[in-house]
């Protein structure tokens, strides 16, 4: 209750916490459906191009639930310009994923490699991210904008555009936060629940690698949704747990840490994937930066939209979370 007035702040960087929010929604039903699509036998593992083009498929379709979980948490945080937050939705992910792959094909250009992918197949990719994904992204966020026109920000008093009703009002002057134990300080709970999450998934971790890089077949995709599920849940219960760690110990800055606590787990799998790379991928004692680059730039691209999608499941547990409890709490 000593908080109930700062819990619902803006966060510094509010803008580009909702950016993640909505590109953490895209993947996660991006994931959800490619999944449900191979488990069902619609993509064959022997076809390995499928596959991916189901990603990226599903990617590019899924813009307008980006662009409308992005516009109504923009509002939330008090952000006034929309475009420029739906433009940074569209562009931030995919951006930096482009950019990595880019970079790697370059590389791949220099050698004179058969796995370097063609100009113009880069030529398609822009036109789907420009021609296709962008424009969902700019509908999803106008669909955001006028599906919070008539909510009211707190309980019984009415306001126009804004995004979620929130169980209590903001006071003007934020709460001094008291000395935290060194346990709750920054970077300790995002590297607890990184672990956490990561016993979850490191043996099914160790069939994936193996399947991308050692040319092998990966037929258990309904094992695997049965994995990612876990996963989700076991980032949503962490995050939650020390979420309220931090309230009881009046810190209400939870809106990055929750982010952060979720999606910590990229960093986990990236290790991961050195030592898989150091004693199963590459054992050879002769370094090669071609498949170097190839390696660790798609891994890099891998445990970068890891982080982006848990950490979203992360943020959005905790504010529903947040939402819940204090909606019922009775405030003097």
């Amino acid at each position: 209750k000593l908080v109930y007035g700062d819990v619902f702040r803006p966060p510094p960087g509010g803008t580009l916490l909702a950016v993640y929010a909505g590109t953490g929604a895209q993947l996660a039903v991006m994931s959800v459906l490619t999944l449900a699509f191979a488990a069902l036998g619609f993509l064959s593992p022997a076809n390995r191009g499928s596959l991916l083009s189901s990603v990226l498929l599903f990617f590019v379709l899924m813009g307008v639930p980006a662009g409308f979980v992005s516009a109504r948490f923009c509002q939330l945080v008090k952000e006034q310009n929309h475009f420029k937050a739906t433009l940074l939705t569209a562009i931030m992910f995919p951006g930096v994923t482009f950019i990595i792959f880019f970079f790697v094909n370059l590389i791949a250009w220099s050698k004179q490699s058969s796995s370097a992918v063609p100009f113009g197949t880069l030529i398609v990719l822009m036109l789907l991210w420009f021609g296709v994904s962008l424009p969902l992204i700019f509908f999803g966020a106008y669909l955001g904008v006028q599906a919070g026109a008539d909510v009211a920000p707190v309980s019984n008093q009415p306001h126009p555009r804004e995004p979620i009703s929130l169980p209590c009002q903001i006071s003007p002057i934020p709460r001094q936060i008291p000395p935290q134990m060194w346990y709750l300080s920054n970077g300790v709970p995002a590297i607890l629940g990184g672990c956490l999450a990561f016993g979850a998934v490191f043996v099914e971790m160790f069939f994936i690698l193996s399947s991308i890089w050692q040319h092998r077949f990966y037929y258990m995709f309904g094992f695997l949704g049965l994995v990612f599920f876990i996963l989700l849940v076991t980032c949503a219960e962490i995050a939650i747990v020390l979420c309220y760690l931090h309230l009881v110990a009046e810190d209400y800055r939870w809106w990055w840490r929750s982010m952060f606590t979720g999606g910590s787990i990229a960093l986990y799998m990236y290790a991961y994937g050195l030592y898989h790379y150091m004693s199963r991928a590459h054992p050879a004692a002769q370094f090669d930066l071609l498949s170097a680059s190839i390696y660790f730039g798609y891994m890099g691209i891998f445990c970068y939209g890891i982080f982006v999608l848990c950490g979203f499941i992360g943020f959005i547990s905790c504010f529903v979370f947040i939402c819940k409890i204090y909606g019922s709490v009775k405030i003097d």
